[in-house]
């Protein structure tokens, strides 16, 4: 961790809210639906698929992960009527993982008729390691009763290799796969920066050598150009496989990705929990919190 990054994490406290607010601002849509819907038409003009995602996480009450459900609906419809080119991303703690996983599923469950309605795709994303098992026995439920799902898989868990050969190749899933986030122990987790790149290298081909549907979602540049290695070599036509990032984070690169004619699809998050969101991110991992700095301010 650099001196850059620790200082900024450790001062987060005493930035004023307004302040954070205007810092986040370009990764994040909104606090309304609406903020979501605007970003997302101004995506898709230039040629750029969304995937809309709800701030918030850790639900304690059940009434919190119905308030949930309610909101994704709505998400649904708007897609639809304004007929933009967009999924969604659900946490599962958000629809209750934390508290009973039954209910979990019969949140998920109640989505399933509008999602049929307008024949649209569920991301279930994945969170710490404590709800890693949790999440892919949700998935396999889920993708078993609607097909257009999918679930994210981490290229710093150890355990993932195994999860991808046992679980979700002979489940022909559909996965997006990205380095993790979460701050995790050693023995769940790699720690060093080129061993996550490896094993991210080694997740992509297998899965792709599999005839698995992957979102590549990543920022780090030796990752996309290694991805767009093995694309080459497995001689893959683009509706094989897509890029994925999150909204206004290295656009350049983004707009290089779609230039060379690859699919991208940016995750697009809006909510009032954008500043818990922002914040817990930034903590968790303290080398974004430098990277969005340096962003910031345009530093090198």
């Amino acid at each position: 961790m650099s001196l850059l990054d620790t200082l900024v994490v450790t001062t987060l406290p005493l930035v004023p809210k307004s302040i954070v607010r205007r810092f986040a601002g370009p990764y994040i849509a909104g606090e309304s639906l609406n903020d979501a819907i605007e970003a997302v038409k101004k995506l898709n003009r230039q040629g750029i698929s969304t995937t809309i995602d709800v701030l918030g996480e850790s639900v304690t009450q059940p009434e919190k992960a119905q308030q949930y459900v309610s909101n994704y609906l709505k998400v649904l419809d708007a897609i639809d009527q304004h007929d933009l080119d967009s999924n969604i991303s659900i946490k599962p703690t958000q629809f209750g993982l934390g508290i009973d996983t039954d209910l979990c599923r019969d949140n998920f469950i109640k989505l399933m008729d509008k999602l049929r309605k307008y024949d649209n795709f569920v991301r279930i994303d994945m969170e710490d390691s404590p709800f890693t098992t949790l999440t892919l026995d949700l998935h396999e439920s889920i993708s078993a009763e609607y097909s257009k799902s999918g679930i994210v898989i981490q290229a710093y868990l150890r355990r993932t290799i195994k999860d991808l050969e046992e679980r979700l190749i002979p489940g022909k899933a559909n996965i997006r796969l990205c380095k993790g986030i979460y701050i995790e122990p050693h023995d769940l987790a790699y720690k060093d920066t080129d061993v996550v790149r490896k094993n991210f290298n080694l997740l992509l081909e297998k899965a792709l050598k599999a005839g698995l549907y992957v979102g590549i979602a990543t920022h780090d540049e030796i990752l996309v150009w290694d991805a767009m290695r093995i694309i080459e070599k497995l001689d893959l036509s683009p509706d094989q496989y897509e890029f994925q990032m999150l909204l206004g984070v290295t656009e350049s690169l983004r707009r290089q990705i779609v230039l060379e004619g690859h699919k991208m699809r940016v995750y697009v998050p809006f909510g009032k929990d954008w500043y818990a969101y922002s914040t817990r991110r930034l903590k968790e991992n303290p080398k974004i919190a430098g990277y969005v700095f340096k962003d910031i301010f345009n530093l090198k």
